[in-house]
């Protein structure tokens, strides 16, 4: 398995304003500024992954904090901003159980007219994520104690479409079901958005039961 880097950017609140951090599609410009562009044109066009994760844990008044997770290490010295890495040894992934926490925007393709609509609700969120947990990212979800943190809207404008993302945090435990999959959802998220801040596994291990 080739070297998965955990970073964290740290934000004081001039870096933010300096960088103008105002919506989503900025926060992804930040980002994605701190690694090596490896794709081609051409493949950035097509599905195949950047190779970055990240999640805005957001702060206060003085600071924000984002965490990252990237198939390469992030610049170590940004003009903006503080960043520390680490490598994540392949051992961490090995575990049976997990706590997590993951930032998704659900959604699901209409049978009729095959774009793709969110779902919304809290009990209709909790039956996609238990659902595509099993069939898709190789782990099962506790459901007793699964809750969802926050559910929200993320609106920015690219080029001069708005484009819309719904968003639902979600906490709990899960169990390792396909070890494959799992390290594969990992590394490359889960669901759609990834691009811009949505799908990283933010896992914990727990002890064996």
């Amino acid at each position: 398995m080739s070297d998965m880097y955990a970073a964290v950017l740290r934000l004081s609140r001039n870096d933010v304003k300096t960088l103008k951090v105002t919506d989503a599609y900025s926060l992804h410009r930040v980002v994605y500024d701190l690694f090596d562009d490896i794709r081609s044109t051409q493949q950035k066009q097509t599905s195949i992954p950047s190779g970055i994760l990240y999640a805005d844990k957001g702060g206060d008044f003085t600071s924000r904090q984002i965490l990252m997770l990237a198939n390469r290490p992030p610049n170590p010295a940004p003009d903006y901003g503080q960043v520390e890495s680490k490598v994540i040894g392949d051992a961490f992934l090995h575990y049976p159980r997990y706590a997590f926490e993951v930032i998704v925007n659900p959604g699901k393709r209409d049978k009729q007219t095959g774009k793709i609509v969110a779902v919304r609700g809290r009990e209709a969120i909790t039956a996609w994520f238990i659902d595509h947990a099993e069939k898709s990212w190789g782990f099962k979800v506790n459901p007793i104690n699964l809750q969802i943190e926050k559910m929200a809207v993320q609106t920015f404008k690219k080029d001069s479409q708005t484009v819309t993302h719904g968003s639902a945090t979600l906490k709990g435990e899960l169990h390792v079901t396909d070890r494959d999959q799992f390290r594969q959802s990992f590394r490359q998220g889960i669901g759609r958005g990834r691009a811009f801040g949505f799908g990283l596994l933010q896992i914990v291990p727990l002890a064996p039961l």
